[in-house]
């Protein structure tokens, strides 16, 4: 069967809908998983998957993205020989990282784990904390290779189907986590540990399973032949030329991985340390940890997942219009993808805030320590998804220096800034645990600010449509949150578990009702997706209606 390319649009909505799907899973596995390990377990979980993201970037080196920007410039140059070979080329080169990580972390997973937990007495051992870091470690050997082929699709403009296959990837790891812990706990009545095992370990079956599916949709678009037709004009890009250019375009997408990655590290050999240092109890510290790296960023996905969706579309597109030179319409790419943030994450987010007791209520329980970190947690996200997209635009647009600068700026800010504000906020009798929350934001917002001036001054970029843009999206949400306090009168509060469910689903409703409205009255979606494609969407919705009748 023949498979289609998508547009910018149609491959943010695609990626932005899989993604979405895929963190909905991963949220409801959240709530069965939590009761069945406990915050224990779920600081266990998260010690394995931080130290995991970090070799996984180093096992790809940033290869995926980087294959992904080399196609779609050698597509939009028809350079097909060069293309394939670039592909083969990297290939292999994932192949040797992806063991040479894996042996690398399976072998000095105790070395990894005193680093983290050794010291600490009361809570997770070090032996458990290896154990978990060995079985997510296995991931290695497949979750490269997937990743590769997913930078295939998508650098050929092909949304769809690395869509697809990042839901079933999802499903199968959730499935085993699920039925898996359950099953570990519950029934063979075994340690909680095991169930962490097990559940890390899933990562490694649910990446096979997405491979395989991409490696047979993969025949509909690649040509395994060698021997494609080269152009004069490919005849200067020798294979020490194509793996010069891979590295070149990989190191920026490393760095930006390592050092989103790093944010969650600096917490895991913080927090817990400092938070104990203050006066909190190693549980209790470990317990806030858990909130913070794994619990809260569980729920917290649905809205980062409309940022992941958006820049997954926006890398192929803005490279063809960089090739080209067509600096305006990179312009239009970022206006686009900040405006589309905006319109979404904003009322998401404070959406979330608002509800954060009920809402913390429904996934784990009663608890006000948590859900207040969380109320403040949530807001997070919509600076990390406009940092994440105005780093994106600069990768695709070969500006490394303002990518690689903009990462580092923000990490050493968040690092030099971290425990300092610990102990601040501590000696200001404010809650230490938001600390780490503010220097993510703080760290972020310092890096957005300094990309958007410098591309401003070097392209000519401008961002009054998105000033206006966001003034809108604002007041609609001011108007949303009123009708969202009033709605909070009409209704007698309890702690009773279907009261909670009755309060999300009410205000969501009334709140999502308001701020379409709003949106509509500013005009706000038809300026996003433009005229034409909205009246194409009426168009579709009155001859169904029609045919229906």
């Amino acid at each position: 069967m023949k498979i289609k390319k998508s547009n910018f649009i149609n491959g943010a909505i695609i990626g932005t809908v899989s993604l979405v799907i895929c963190k909905i899973m991963g949220l409801l596995y959240v709530i069965p998983f939590y009761k069945i390990v406990g915050s224990q377990g779920g600081a266990l979980y998260s010690y394995a998957y931080s130290i995991y993201a970090i070799f996984l970037n180093l096992s790809s080196v940033g290869i995926p993205s980087a294959i992904s920007k080399i196609i779609s410039e050698y597509d939009t140059l028809d350079y097909q020989n060069s293309k394939h070979r670039a592909f083969k080329l990297a290939s292999k080169m994932l192949n040797y990282m992806g063991i040479i990580s894996f042996i690398i972390m399976f072998i000095f997973a105790n070395v990894i784990a005193e680093m983290i937990i050794g010291g600490v007495e009361g809570g997770n051992s070090v032996e458990n904390v290896a154990t978990a870091i060995r079985a997510v470690s296995t991931a290695l050997l497949i979750v490269p290779r997937l990743s590769i082929i997913k930078g295939y699709f998508m650098g050929n403009k092909y949304i769809t189907q690395p869509s697809i296959s990042a839901v079933i990837e999802q499903f199968v790891r959730v499935v085993i986590i699920i039925f898996g812990s359950y099953i570990t706990v519950r029934i063979f009545n075994l340690p909680i540990e095991i169930a962490v095992y097990l559940s890390t370990f899933s990562a490694t079956i649910a990446a096979l399973s997405a491979f395989i599916y991409l490696k047979v949709k993969s025949r509909h678009i690649k040509n395994d032949k060698d021997d494609i037709p080269m152009k004069e004009e490919e005849k200067h890009l020798t294979t020490k030329v194509l793996l010069k250019k891979i590295i070149i375009y990989a190191i920026p997408f490393v760095i930006m991985s390592l050092l989103q990655s790093a944010y969650r590290v600096i917490d895991t050999f913080t927090v817990v340390r400092t938070l104990s240092n203050i006066g909190f109890e190693t549980v209790t510290a470990e317990s806030i940890f858990g909130v913070l790296n794994t619990w809260a960023s569980k729920i917290n996905m649905i809205v980062i997942s409309l940022s992941i969706g958006i820049t997954g579309s926006l890398i192929p597109n803005v490279v063809g219009s960089f090739t080209k030179k067509d600096y305006k319409d990179v312009n239009d790419k970022l206006s686009q993808s900040f405006k589309m943030l905006l319109l979404l994450t904003v009322p998401m987010a404070f959406g979330l805030s608002f509800l954060s007791s009920q809402v913390w209520h429904l996934f784990y329980g009663v608890n006000e320590l948590n859900s207040s970190i969380y109320r403040i947690h949530v807001l997070s996200v919509i600076v990390y998804g406009l940092f994440t997209t105005s780093t994106t635009i600069t990768q695709a647009m070969n500006q490394t220096k303002i990518t690689i600068g903009a990462l580092i700026s923000s990490f050493l800010v968040k690092a030099i800034i971290n425990v300092p504000l610990m102990y601040l906020f501590s000696a200001l009798n404010i809650p230490a645990y938001y600390a780490p929350i503010l220097a993510d934001m703080i760290s972020q917002t310092l890096a957005l600010t300094g990309v958007l001036i410098i591309l401003k001054k070097k392209y000519a970029f401008s961002y009054k449509s998105i000033f206006i843009y966001c003034g809108k999206v604002i007041i609609s949400l001011i108007i949303m949150l009123g009708a969202l306090t009033l709605l909070k009168f009409a209704y007698f509060n309890n702690t009773s578990f279907m009261s909670a469910l009755i309060t999300v689903i009410l205000h969501t409703i009334v709140g999502a009702f308001v701020y379409f409205v709003c949106a509509r009255k500013f005009k706000l979606i038809e300026e996003l997706l433009g005229k034409d494609y909205m009246q194409k969407i009426k168009s579709k919705f009155k001859k169904n209606t029609l045919n229906e009748t």
